[in-house]
């Protein structure tokens, strides 16, 4: 791999002869794989008994584990039932620092393309509030996608800046991860892209976005809330030292301890301003463990003032649609339940009240339940793959090497006789989708954007 020259005698500088050539020799080596079971579909022990894949834990995370290359866990059944998520296993620790516990208010950031934003949500089990937000509206796309996939019902996505959230979101989030834009120094390895580009995105100028975006994370977390604070580069100016100058303007937030397993090592005191609470940070290096490089900090606001105010959207209310009463008593075993709200003929559902959001982009409202057309309800993808099999009265199950549940993926029409209605369709017990039942064939009505080519 050709790394930039400039690039390596800032490494050298930084780390020393003897760790500079252990880190070089890390670029040598293969990188790692790994996923992370979704724990909204799937425990982690009912995974383990039915995965096909020969799976070893990353030890930083309750649910990430690493796979071998070669294998495409991409293509398998499993990954269009959102039983797992595919992401490198250094990134798997900002979200598990960010602890989030049902019922909270979360606020993942720089969300795109998903991977915290589904862990975040796998903590929240579907209770209180996971806003999702990317500044890029071609990236928003996949978080979208990545958020219906995995059967979360609580997030709401939003397609704007830092500064625009702030105005609407005032002292209002329990947590905030901050999975800040970077140079990308820990990347390289995954991806020569990252290598190649890196000229175009030196510390400099990213260091001037983080800068101003925690002044406006600052401005969304309530008293008493966190943050956690994330790179996937090595450079000082936007790890150690950009933590230190943003707690000098703001004096009332405290370094809390993050765990070093696994090889993490700490933050490093003589990158920032050189006291021991630094070393409460976390770097992961790629020459002490099995992952790419990333910076962790996570920090608390201790302080004590009046929070701000938000105003709440009351046109979401818990008057559920007749329509959607309907479709239940034909075809679920289950009653939604929260907050409803019909966008144009789109009809959304949320666990908890959200404060207004005029002036923001939305790229997703809520849970996408579906349709609603000359009176009846067309339900969605989104809605189906949030459920379980036994939430529907009707549903058939595949197993996962079948010759049908390929056939499903593909958007194909399968010759199965049935009761007519809309069908479940599951693989290994795992809903993957609907299909429309008229009797002696299912009409598939898997997503044609999301159909399985190969």
């Amino acid at each position: 791999m050709k790394l930039p020259e400039e690039f390596l005698n800032k490494m050298r500088a930084l780390l020393g002869e003897s760790e500079y050539v252990e880190f070089i020799d890390s670029y040598k080596l293969p990188r790692y794989y790994g996923f992370r079971v979704n724990t909204l579909k799937c425990s982690v022990e009912d995974f383990k008994k039915i995965t096909p894949f020969k799976i070893e834990k990353v030890e930083w995370t309750k649910d990430g584990f690493y796979y071998d290359e070669g294998i495409s866990p991409g293509k398998h059944p499993f990954y269009h039932a959102g039983l797992y998520y595919i992401q490198e296993p250094s990134a798997m620790l900002p979200g598990a620092v960010l602890g989030a516990r049902p019922g909270e208010k979360v606020l993942d950031l720089c969300a795109a393309p998903g991977g915290k934003t589904v862990q975040i949500a796998a903590d929240l089990k579907g209770e209180g509030l996971l806003v999702s937000n990317d500044i890029s509206s071609d990236r928003v796309k996949a978080l979208v996608k990545n958020i219906e996939l995995c059967g979360i019902k609580n997030a709401v996505v939003t397609n704007d800046t830092p500064e625009k959230l702030a105005t609407v979101f005032k002292g209002y989030f329990d947590r905030i991860l901050v999975d800040a834009p970077c140079s990308g120094e820990g990347m390289f390895r995954k991806d020569e892209d990252a290598a190649k580009s890196w000229m175009n995105y030196k510390c400099e100028k990213c260091s001037n976005m983080q800068r101003d975006i925690l002044e406006s994370v600052d401005e969304m977390l309530k008293n008493g809330g966190t943050i956690v604070y994330s790179t996937c580069t090595f450079s000082p100016e936007e790890d150690e030292k950009m933590i230190v100058e943003f707690m000098e303007k703001h004096p009332y937030y405290i370094i809390e301890e993050i765990p070093k397993v696994g090889g993490i090592d700490s933050g490093r005191p003589e990158w920032g301003d050189g006291s021991e609470e630094i070393r409460k940070m976390a770097r992961l290096w790629p020459h002490k463990l099995k992952g790419e490089g990333h910076f962790v900090a996570k920090l608390r606001k201790v302080k004590d003032s009046i929070e701000g105010d938000v105003l709440i959207d009351t046109s979401w209310t818990e008057n559920k649609p007749a329509e959607l009463v309907t479709f239940e008593e034909q075809n679920l075993n289950i009653n939604l339940t929260g907050y409803f709200s019909i966008k144009g003929k789109n009809l959304y559902n949320l666990p908890c009240e959200i404060p207004k959001l005029n002036g923001i982009k939305v790229a997703k409202f809520g849970w996408y339940i579906g349709e609603i057309d000359h009176g009846k309800l067309d339900p969605s993808h989104s809605m189906a793959i949030a459920l379980r099999r036994d939430n529907f009265k009707r549903s058939i199950d595949f197993d996962s090497l079948s010759r049908e549940i390929i056939s499903y993926l593909k958007g194909e029409t399968l010759m199965i006789e049935g009761e007519k209605g809309i069908t479940a369709i599951c693989v290994d017990g795992f809903v993957t989708g609907l299909a429309k039942q008229t009797g002696d064939m299912l009409k598939n009505q898997y997503p044609k954007g999301w159909r399985k080519m190969s």
